[in-house]
């Protein structure tokens, strides 16, 4: 097939159309996690969890972070696994993924020496699930051995393991806190898996949909090649978003985590937008800020902009506005109104604060 040729304008306008930043706005939560097929979830809250914040940037002022808890915990029609809130619907996807976890490695070989750690978390959560993870007991034979983060945390660690393996699932929060459950009373009863095979090439589909263009290391053969003019190397760009709708677009500020920004080479070669998340770099090292937001304008991303909620004086504090090109007077008021939007979003009363 002979690759669509794409000027970088128009690979910019299909990404953003593909992640529904447009001025077209979704209105439905569900509707727009199956579009992007995922909301990631992170604990950082500088300004709102990721997947609160991603979920406001397209859905606007109507959208509340119980809507979320309400799909993952009463309707069930949103599902909790590996740190990626996704559609119900798309469980069977990762059914055949779960049940060949994990390869041979420390991870079976870890789950081995402890079967019968795993099966008392087993017994303990059809018994009485679903429960917080301080609530089970340390019963494991071999600690788990990593020189990070996981360090002798048997607990959390088996926990994680049965969920990627299919056989527990996140149940619901209090708080931060996750609580777990037997699969078997999280997830629809008899939803059959697709084969893995089947799995990988629609999910590169689903990819595809929700990013418009990208590297074939990202979504496999999804879609038609493309080149796109000043880039080198193949891209996959998905064929229906090429339909010569009019592009109108919007002003928006996005979280460290958006996928429009996410693959940093990717927004580098797109949208000539160098970025970082700087919350692990020491303090006088940042260029921008521990958790700066990419400013989206339009089909461009145009800066950052350095802000905390800080909610003992109930203001949106900003630091600093990082501008990656000249604002005009039109796009530094579209800034100002975004920010008190978001401001009046997470309820803090005294708006917005320049420092």
């Amino acid at each position: 097939m002979v690759p669509h040729r794409l000027d970088r304008a128009t690979a910019r306008r299909v990404a953003v159309r593909a992640q529904l930043l447009d001025a077209r706005r979704p209105t439905d939560l569900l509707a727009l996690v199956d579009r992007l097929t995922f909301l990631q979830i992170d604990p950082t809250a500088a300004i709102a969890p990721n997947a609160d914040l991603v979920a406001w940037t397209r859905l606007g002022a109507g959208y509340r972070p119980s809507d979320l808890t309400r799909a993952l915990e009463r309707d069930r029609s949103l599902f909790e696994h590996r740190a990626m809130v996704r559609p119900m619907t798309d469980l069977r996807l990762h059914l055949a993924e779960m049940a060949a976890w994990p390869e041979p490695g420390r991870h079976r070989d870890w789950l081995a020496a402890n079967d019968a750690f795993r099966r008392y978390v087993l017994d303990l959560l059809r018994d009485a699930g679903p429960l917080l993870s301080r609530d089970v007991e340390d019963r494991s034979a071999v600690p788990w051995p990593s020189t990070g983060w996981t360090n002798n945390r048997n607990v959390t660690q088996m926990l994680e393991f049965l969920a990627a393996r299919g056989e527990i699932a996140v149940a619901g929060r209090v708080g931060r806190q996750r609580t777990w459950d037997l699969a078997e009373r999280v997830y629809p009863p008899g939803t059959p898996a697709v084969p893995a095979e089947e799995a990988r090439r629609l999910r590169d589909e689903q990819l595809l949909r929700s990013l418009g263009v990208a590297r074939p290391l990202v979504v496999g053969e999804a879609g038609e090649p493309a080149e796109i003019e000043g880039t080198a190397g193949a891209w996959r760009v998905d064929p229906a978003a090429l339909d010569g709708a009019p592009f109108a677009g919007r002003t928006a500020l996005l979280s460290p985590f958006d996928r429009l920004a996410h693959d940093r080479r990717r927004a580098l070669e797109l949208f000539d937008f160098d970025y970082r998340l700087e919350m692990y770099v020491p303090r006088a090292q940042r260029r921008w800020g521990y958790f700066a937001l990419p400013v989206l304008h339009h089909d461009r991303l145009v800066g950052k902009v350095d802000a905390t909620a800080d909610r003992k004086a109930s203001v949106l504090r900003v630091d600093a506005v990082h501008q990656d090109v000249p604002f005009t007077a039109e796009l530094a008021a579209a800034v100002d109104a975004e920010l008190s939007a978001l401001a009046a979003w997470l309820g803090l009363a005294g708006g917005v604060r320049r420092q």
